[in-house]
């Protein structure tokens, strides 16, 4: 008789080595304690700093709008002078990343993924005024760059440095790091639920229980202090966008293809544009693009900058459609320009200016073609604005939840779900890189 074929046991499933963080240790109480508890009060200080970040940011919009405003009536000198001055404050930002911390070079959160995943040493507190300077010299220059980089990165920068203050072990490192992280990110946007979130689906990319608790516990603390400076009103004040009719929902699938292409399309002209800029030194890279971004802010100041009030417009439904489609080109270019700049800033509130506007010029066209469905562009902005970056980001949680918050909006969760659903299906089929993925490997140890 044949002795008995004794199988192996089914291996657990393999994950792409250059994704997964180390083994998490298993939980103590003490730990966990000591890590519910050192969270509150760095997610407290990442609320105020970067509390402190969006008020100077505010304040940079402003100079910025005084200048244009200034230099509009003088005509050719004018403009001399606010390409110089837009220029000047690039090549200050892109030299004090340079200088001090070249680590706080774009947005931050590629950093933050290539430390948690033991691909690059994290950053102390040294990083942190590069980035809030820099930052505010950027993005006040009128470079189409978003705020939530910087305060994922500086938020990641106090978490270590409270974990090297505490003699925390590794294990409990990472994760008050990666929780300090959303922390930013929930400043940032006033987004609470979105910064734990982004914590598990995007930084650390799995579950972990003493990540969440760490990743709750410092967004809540962070956002409790920021709306004590900002207040607690939605980002985008907004009227109320109905529901679309049933008839109308196979529309956002359609509109979340069309995000995924454009998604794809949008990833790799970044890619090309960094790569095409390298060859340039960074401060003459630097001057080039402030002193270009600083000539459109003169003849269409709406244009630069973070683009806050472009997509609110979009989502209001009050842009000029026919205009639209440049405008959208211009932005597109403009943010890819921008990060290649090589001073600090992020990606996400551009990604959500160009998801507003594509969505907005989708949901006009479908407007136009049935209009027995009563559809309302508006609509197709917002979940344009989730779509886009989920197929960009490839963290569609994280973008459905964003969205919400930052629009206090709830009538179109289920078509965003289905939009949503293509747009992170075609770049993938496609075999096209999450942008953070491939931003990660350009990180040097």
């Amino acid at each position: 008789m044949l002795a008995p074929v004794t199988m192996p046991d089914p291996e657990p499933t393999v994950r792409h080595a250059a994704t997964v963080l180390p083994d998490e240790a298993p939980l103590d109480r003490p730990g966990l304690l000591w890590l519910a508890v050192l969270a509150l009060p760095a997610g407290a200080v990442t609320g105020l700093v970067c509390a402190l970040f969006r008020m100077a940011l505010d304040q940079a919009d402003l100079l910025r709008e005084a200048l244009i405003a200034w230099a509009q009536p003088m005509g050719a000198p004018g403009l001399a002078a606010l390409v110089a001055a837009g220029a000047t404050a690039t090549v200050i930002a892109a030299w004090l990343v340079r200088r001090f911390a070249p680590l706080a070079s774009g947005s931050g959160i590629p950093h933050v993924e290539a430390v948690l995943r033991e691909r690059a040493e994290p950053a102390g507190l040294g990083l942190l005024p590069v980035k809030f300077l820099g930052g505010t010299l950027a993005i006040g220059a009128g470079l189409a760059l978003g705020r939530e980089g910087p305060s994922v990165q500086m938020g990641a920068s106090i978490g270590t440095t409270t974990a090297r203050l505490f003699r925390r072990p590794a294990g409990e490192s990472r994760a008050l790091l990666a929780a300090c992280a959303g922390a930013g990110l929930a400043t940032a946007f006033n987004a609470p639920i979105a910064g734990a979130v982004f914590v598990l689906e995007e930084l650390v990319q799995r579950f972990e229980h003493r990540t969440a608790i760490a990743a709750l516990a410092a967004s809540a603390a962070a956002i409790a202090v920021a709306r004590l400076l900002l207040g607690d009103a939605p980002d985008f004040a907004l009227p109320p966008i109905p529901a679309p009719e049933a008839a109308a929902h196979p529309l956002f699938f359609a509109l979340g293809a069309a995000m995924g292409l454009l998604a794809v399309g949008y990833n790799a002209s970044l890619l090309a544009t960094l790569a095409l800029f390298e060859r340039v030194p960074v401060l003459l890279r630097a001057a080039l693009v402030g002193g270009a971004v600083a000539a459109i802010g003169f003849a269409m100041p709406a244009l630069v900058g973070g683009g806050d009030a472009l997509t609110e417009r979009s989502l209001a439904g009050v842009e000029d459609l026919a205009l639209l489609p440049l405008l959208f080109l211009v932005r597109l270019a403009l943010g890819a320009a921008s990060y290649a700049a090589a001073t600090p800033g992020g990606l996400f509130a551009p990604l959500l200016v160009l998801g507003a506007q594509a969505g907005l010029m989708v949901g006009a066209l479908c407007r136009d073609a049935l209009p027995g469905l009563a559809i309302e562009p508006a609509g197709f902005a917002l979940v344009g604005m989730a779509a886009f970056f989920t197929g960009v980001v490839r963290a569609p949680i994280t973008g459905i939840i964003l969205v919400t918050e930052m629009t206090a909006n709830v009538a179109l969760l289920q078509p965003m779900l289905g939009a949503c659903f293509l747009a992170m299906l075609v770049p993938t089929l496609l075999r096209s890189a999450p942008i953070y993925e491939s931003l990660r490997l350009r990180v040097k140890r």
